[in-house]
């Protein structure tokens, strides 16, 4: 039989000598390793004191945007939706009502826009296939919590804050 690449290696078959047999030899070896480790810098980062640095590429908690008059840049087309391979974003569209322009850009908007945070992989899928820009992942590490409810974000925990309201 040929073989595809140059890695393998036959397995040595033949019958264990007597020092093999002992696995001395083999202890040494391990004991040496657990003592080489032993005197290495250690790995572990203090989390609340200190926190380690990510990458310029970490994709983190999910962002609904808004424009430089504050309205919701997000026209609930649904390609975020549909661009999802773990189907973690849920919405629903309305259109939007006479005296609501200050509210929202386009004729229709997202009246319910849910991620499933436990179901969400993180893979930026949603990001690219948005034509607005209208979401995008955040370099904010997802909280940690007990409750399964706490990881549904609906649109108000999305949205960033209102930019007149906060001046």
């Amino acid at each position: 039989m040929e073989l595809l690449t140059n890695r393998a290696k036959q397995v040595d078959r033949s019958p264990m000598n007597f020092w093999e047999r002992l696995y001395l030899i083999a202890i040494a070896k391990g004991m040496w390793i657990t003592l080489k480790h032993f005197f290495m810098k250690k790995v572990t980062v203090s989390y609340p004191e200190k926190q380690r640095p990510f990458s310029p590429v970490f994709r983190g908690v999910h962002v609904l945007n808004r424009d430089e008059e504050g309205r919701e840049n997000c026209t609930a087309c649904g390609l975020c939706a549909l661009a999802c391979p773990a189907e973690a974003i849920t919405m629903e569209a309305a259109e939007r009502l006479p005296g609501e322009e200050h509210l929202y850009r386009e004729e229709k908007y997202a009246a319910k826009y849910e991620i499933n945070m436990l179901r969400c992989i993180f893979c930026g899928f949603c990001e690219e296939a948005c034509p607005k820009d209208a979401v995008y992942l955040s370099q904010t590490v997802t909280p940690a919590s007990y409750q399964r409810k706490d990881f549904i974000y609906d649109k108000e925990d999305l949205l960033i804050p209102h930019p007149k309201k906060s001046n």
